[in-house]
């Protein structure tokens, strides 16, 4: 998909994170930690919940045992994505729109990847109600040293996807985030990104485009939003070079 005459860029990847983006699995895992910190007799209130939002699961049990819960960090995530898994065994709760723009960039033949901080369990029993080869590359938190904020997770997906599409550059992609921490890794990685905010209210100054839903978006959009972003490097770029 080529982008307006203005630039010579192309929207060749879109980059999507996964929990509160693709599906709205927020509500499953403040579930989940509702349950396990009252099992060790603590309360688990809403502003508590909304820290973990798009944190990286170490971080997350970390702030849980700072709320009693007397169990490892790898004891309370493997804890927290049963629960969760079982509860998409009953329901996957997508985002609206999310299915379709996935359809959509695929068919005008855009890649996509999948990075998330959930690990491969739950990821896997996301991907199962999806076409097979939906996501060129998939980056899960148990594969990644440092997971959002830091962009380690999207740099890696971009290692991904070059794989397939020899050339690949960071101005050629967009990502596609609803948390703090995920826009901030994506952003810090290089990526135009679209903030979808589902669960907490973002800054209106983070990432290139906020939306408040997926639903009737298309590629073209996406594509939109990258054209913005690369014309407004190159003015920026044209007037330093003038100023230099």
């Amino acid at each position: 998909m080529r982008l307006p005459a203005e630039t010579d860029a192309a929207l060749r990847a879109v980059l999507w994170d996964m929990d509160g983006t693709l599906v709205d699995t927020e509500p499953y895992w403040i579930v989940a930690e509702h349950e396990l910190v009252e099992s060790f007799g603590g309360t688990w209130g809403h502003e508590q919940a909304m820290r973990l939002v798009g944190q990286a699961l170490p971080t997350s049990a970390g702030i849980l045992q700072e709320a009693g819960v007397a169990m490892g960090v790898r004891e309370i995530i493997d804890t927290l994505t049963a629960r969760v898994v079982e509860q998409l065994g009953v329901a996957v709760p997508w985002r609206p729109g999310a299915r379709e723009l996935l359809t959509e960039l695929s068919a005008a033949g855009i890649a996509c990847a999948l990075v998330t901080m959930s690990e491969r369990p739950m990821v896997e029993r996301i991907l199962k109600h999806l076409p097979a080869g939906t996501f060129a590359a998939v980056v899960t938190g148990d594969s990644v040293t440092r997971g959002k904020p830091d962009p380690e997770p999207y740099l890696k997906a971009l290692d991904l996807l070059e794989g397939g599409l020899p050339g690949l550059t960071d101005s050629e992609c967009v990502a596609i985030e609803d948390s703090l921490p995920g826009a901030t890794s994506a952003v810090a990685a290089g990526l135009a990104t679209i903030v979808v905010p589902n669960a907490l209210d973002l800054p209106v100054d983070l990432g290139a485009a906020h939306w408040a839903t997926l639903a009737g978006r298309t590629a073209g959009d996406v594509a939109a939003v990258l054209s913005q972003v690369v014309t407004a490097q190159a003015v920026t770029e044209t007037a330093d070079r003038v100023g230099a």
